[in-house]
């Protein structure tokens, strides 16, 4: 009778783990959006509002602020937030770049069910390229945040239509991410986040987390800015170390360590300083 009773306790905790598991994946790429009180006007940009349709057919929102004959820039936005994020940004690049800011799927006013963490997203980014090659600019630069920057290296690997990247806080990895997030549960976090992993391969298709940022960083050798903060909560000062040893054979790659500053802090100066990286090397 003991060992029914046992039996059944392991196999009620083995189902608790394995529902909590279901919901963390869910949660994941389902969070709660975070929707940016800011419109272009704002800022004081006119914005022509686009749709960049995916490969898989969804239709994401954009915003294009147009500059005929200039090369462009996409900037991409962080988890869990949308475009308007961008404007500052945005409005720092618009006197030089035909800038397009897009909102990520499943964000915003995109179409799509979930988000899946930069599997599909860079090949969204490939879409919203062939957009402003449309335009004309041929040339395009990529800033993202946090999200967004782990998009833009992923896509920069297989796309060489992208001559420059800058990311503020993207992640290395995924996984790495996911045991770093779910440190709490000791050594049951990596059959955690593996378990995870499973559900996306149910969902999708695919292991979302493979390739690694870390894994496409270390081929690329067009000039990357990275940037990242050492008292950053959300994005461990970790990723931004195993991305910058990624990118060590790249002479155009340069790390920015920002001594203070939380997850999405930007310098006072940031945007001016973009503009003269995608003006350097987006021609």
């Amino acid at each position: 009778m003991r060992v029914v009773k046992v039996a059944v306790s392991f196999a009620v905790l083995l189902g608790g783990f394995l529902v909590f598991s279901l919901l963390s994946f869910w949660l994941a790429v389902r969070p709660p959006r975070l929707a940016i009180p800011l419109t272009p006007a704002d800022v004081g940009l006119r914005v022509e509002e686009l749709a960049v349709t995916t490969d898989d057919g969804l239709r994401l929102a954009a915003w294009l602020v147009p500059r005929p004959g200039a090369p462009g820039v996409i900037l991409l936005h962080g988890y869990p937030a949308d475009k308007a994020d961008m404007l500052p940004l945005a409005a720092s690049l618009a006197p030089h770049f035909s800038v397009l800011l897009l909102d990520l799927r499943y964000f915003g006013a995109s179409e799509g069910r979930a988000t899946t963490l930069g599997f599909r997203e860079r090949g969204d980014l490939r879409r919203a390229i062939d957009v402003l090659s449309a335009r004309g600019a041929d040339a395009v630069g990529v800033f993202g945040f946090s999200l967004g920057g782990a998009v833009a290296l992923l896509a920069a690997a297989e796309d060489p239509r992208i001559r420059a990247v800058a990311a503020y806080a993207p992640f290395a990895d995924v996984r790495q991410l996911g045991h770093e997030l779910y440190a709490w549960l000791g050594p049951l976090r990596r059959p955690l986040v593996a378990l995870m992993l499973v559900w996306a391969r149910a969902v999708f298709g695919h292991d979302i987390s493979r390739p690694a940022p870390v894994d496409a960083a270390a081929t690329l050798t067009i000039p990357v800015l990275l940037l990242a903060s050492r008292e950053d909560e959300q994005i461990p000062f970790a990723h931004a170390e195993r991305l910058r040893d990624a990118l060590a054979a790249n002479a155009r790659a340069e790390l920015v360590v920002l001594a203070h500053g939380r997850h999405g802090e930007l310098p006072a100066d940031f945007g001016a300083r973009l503009a003269r990286f995608f003006l350097l090397y987006v021609r």
